[in-house]
């Protein structure tokens, strides 16, 4: 009776292991996107797509969180150890430059999670860190070309009439 409590005991201690198991020494490819036409689009993007080494193997379903600038993201498994992280931005809040996406494993994320609600400004060292650059949207020219074909008819019709105004006089 003892011996069969041990084993389900030592079961679930082994289940457990391998599902709190981190990556060790993690090695990442990453490629990033962002919207770059302010003037056709609501939000700009920011997409990164990331394959993660590990040398220890990997659990099947080892979930992965992201944090930027504050942000709070899932990362989106899209397939054998290739991840995605995803957000989006109003245009006039969207700011040029590079912005680091943290990565975090479940345990880095629980302890994140944790110490933030003692202290809102806390930081924990990710399992890794991609940096996204963004070089920025177009957002239009300076000057319409409406306002550009309105000036410049209204500056020939007034050449126009005071050459007139010349010759007839």
């Amino acid at each position: 009776m003892v011996a069969n409590y041990l084993v389900v005991i030592f079961a679930i201690g082994l289940i457990n292991g391998a599902f709190a198991e981190s990556c060790q020494n993690p090695q990442v490819e990453a490629v990033s996107f962002t919207s770059l036409d302010a003037t056709v689009v609501t939000h700009i993007a920011y997409i990164t797509e990331f394959t993660l080494k590990c040398d220890n193997p990997m659990p099947e379903n080892y979930a992965l969180y992201a944090e930027v600038e504050g942000k709070s993201l899932t990362a989106a498994r899209i397939g054998e150890n290739k991840y995605q992280v995803s957000w989006t931005e109003e245009p006039a809040k969207a700011r040029s430059g590079v912005h680091e996406v943290h990565i975090l494993d479940e345990e880095g994320w629980a302890s994140l999670r944790r110490a933030r609600r003692s202290n809102p400004e806390a930081a924990v060292a990710p399992l890794l860190a991609i940096q996204l650059n963004h070089p920025g949207s177009y957002s239009g020219p300076w000057v319409n070309s409406e306002v550009l074909a309105t000036v410049l008819s209204l500056l020939i019709a007034y050449t126009a009439l005071r050459n007139k105004s010349k010759i007839l006089a």
